[in-house]
């Protein structure tokens, strides 16, 4: 009976010495190892990922130790491993749900085309299929543009921390929750308090107006003339030919080849500003704030016309024979380059 017993403690001291070991040993993980947890994993599955990936020396510890914290849950989602770390620090991460965030840089003057390359680029799934979401996901803006052909516009500039297990609809949500905060904060949404009902009713062409400034000026302080020379045109009644909006009219279209000639100033499109006098039927980019206050607040001029300097800037005119010669100085400069 004695031999018994001490065989039974010597198996009891021998499994606590295992268990102990294979817990708390940290386990160094292959270089920026990253795990993909699906929601409905078990904890059986957990620990089969984890093992396989060389995060953990054993399932059945890994097992045996959530088992005994089994009212706290692992949550799912995607997890870097890239320090040393035993099973306790990693149930840890994985009950507080540490998961890892894909980082999306959007510049302004982004189209939702851009957009949905970024997202591909940063491991988040397809640019297309972010692409049908910015394309037809127009509820979410449907109270302060109700005639939008798509998001393109309410995809706010920002720099954005998106998870696989996030939706093309919520990444896509994340980035108009960004344009309406920006929007109500230059009272630009009408259920603001103090906001111009005018500008509120006119938030979707505003908006398209941003986009236009914001594709023609990366220059901040240029942009309230860039807004002054397209509303002196619409009051005028003069065609906006922004160069922009025909890249943006191939864009749709799929026939961009990535510069623009003579001939794409005759490309069949409401959104050709050339051939179409007025705004574009919807916004060519996503605007930032900087470009959203120039076309809410342009500067009082009466220039008609703008031309690079080749220098980053613009040169402004108010007649076509000023403008003439600004073009003739910028190709001057560009021929002394």
């Amino acid at each position: 009976m004695k031999k018994l017993l001490g065989l039974v403690f010597v198996a009891a001291l021998g499994a606590g010495g295992w268990l102990s070991w294979a817990l708390l040993t940290p386990v160094q993980p292959p270089p920026h190892t990253l795990v993909m947890l699906h929601p409905g994993f078990s904890t059986h599955r957990i620990a089969a990922e984890l093992k396989n990936a060389g995060i953990i020396r054993s399932e059945k510890a890994f097992i045996l130790w959530q088992y005994v914290h089994r009212r706290r849950s692992l949550k799912a989602g995607e997890y870097l491993f890239d320090t040393p770390a035993n099973i306790i620090a990693i149930q840890k991460r994985l009950r507080r749900g540490d998961v890892y965030f894909h980082t999306v840089v959007v510049p302004e003057g982004y189209t939702m085309f851009d957009i949905g390359r970024a997202i591909e680029a940063a491991g988040l799934g397809p640019a297309d299929e972010f692409l049908k979401v910015a394309q037809n996901d127009t509820a979410l803006i449907a109270d302060i543009a109700p005639g939008a052909r798509s998001l393109e516009g309410y995809l706010f500039p920002d720099t954005y921390q998106f998870t696989r297990t996030m939706t093309m609809d919520e990444m896509a949500a994340a980035m108009v929750r960004q344009f309406r905060q920006v929007a109500t904060q230059l009272n630009l949404i009408s259920d603001v308090i103090g906001a111009d009902p005018g500008l509120a009713r006119n938030l979707p062409s505003i908006v398209t107006m941003a986009s236009i400034v914001e594709k023609e000026t990366a220059v901040p302080e240029e942009r309230p003339q860039v807004a002054s020379v397209y509303y002196n045109r619409l009051e005028k009644h003069i065609a906006l030919d922004a160069d922009p909006s025909i890249i943006y009219a191939e864009l749709l279209a799929g026939a961009y080849q990535g510069a623009l000639h003579h001939a794409d100033m005759q490309f069949s499109s409401p959104y050709n500003t050339y051939r179409n006098a007025g705004l574009p039927p919807g916004p060519i980019g996503n605007p930032g704030r900087s470009a959203l206050e120039a076309a809410m607040h342009p500067a009082q001029t009466d220039y008609l016309y703008f031309v690079a300097d080749a220098q980053g800037h613009h040169r402004f005119a108010r007649t076509f024979e000023e403008h003439n010669e600004n073009v003739a100085a910028y190709r001057k400069a560009m021929r002394g380059r």
